[in-house]
């Protein structure tokens, strides 16, 4: 069956990263008294972020992660408003090698192209019109997490996205991603294919653990696979 629909993760995936997010995190957590290695952070990058917030503080505190919403929403607030502020002034931010000529060529075989992400809608805007990807004609979709009820894992931004463009069966989308839980999410979205790239925070032994249709180490190889 043809793929009607392509959903890209953000971070690590076409844009990138640097553990920009991650050294976010790690900066927002130690302003708010909490000293976490890279290395117990990296494995949420994708989430949805007060979830992983949470996530995050809960290893930290081996499970007895006392803090309440207004707590976690006041972490979550400084966050943004870091990543925001990195997005808006930094020079550095660029896509991915051959992201945007992937893009373009899966658009004029009459692919739809989304991007979707664990950041809110706020920072998710900021990159996107730095990068001019709706203007260059790029992208069809943009969503966030904090648009759906829930976040990845779960499959309601990709169905949020199937629904906008009438797809019912998702054998007609693939999911492309660099963590554990974008390729979750393509996995509960029930898409034909699974694409987990080495390009972000995962290395291609990492990716492998979760089983994806597909693992590439350039985002070109997306065309050659849904081509077969």
């Amino acid at each position: 069956m043809d793929i009607a629909l392509i959903v890209f993760d953000i971070a690590g995936t076409t844009v990138k990263d640097d553990n920009k997010v991650g050294d976010a995190f790690r900066a927002t957590l130690q302003h708010f008294g909490y000293d976490i290695p890279l290395e117990q952070i990296n494995p949420y990058m994708g989430y949805e972020k007060n979830k992983a917030i949470k996530e995050i503080l809960k290893t930290y505190q081996n499970g007895n992660v006392t803090m309440d919403d207004a707590q976690i929403s006041a972490i979550h607030r400084s966050f943004v408003g870091r990543m925001i502020r990195y997005y808006e002034t930094s020079e550095e931010i660029e896509a991915l090698p051959n992201v945007e000529e992937t893009f373009a060529v899966l658009r004029q075989q009459g692919v739809k192209i989304a991007i979707n992400t664990g950041f809110s809608r706020n920072i998710a805007d900021v990159i996107v019109e730095k990068l001019g990807w709706y203007e260059r004609q790029l992208i069809d979709y943009l969503i966030a997490s904090d648009e759906v009820l829930r976040g990845r894992p779960y499959p309601d931004m990709i169905q949020q996205l199937m629904a906008k463009t009438g797809i019912t069966d998702p054998l007609q989308v693939a999911k492309v991603g660099d963590t554990e839980v974008d390729i979750n999410e393509g996995k509960n979205a029930g898409c034909q294919y699974v694409i987990g790239v080495t390009t972000g925070a995962y290395t291609r032994e990492e990716l492998e653990k979760y089983d994806p249709t597909h693992i590439i180490d350039d985002i070109r190889e997306v065309v050659g696979i849904i081509e077969k």
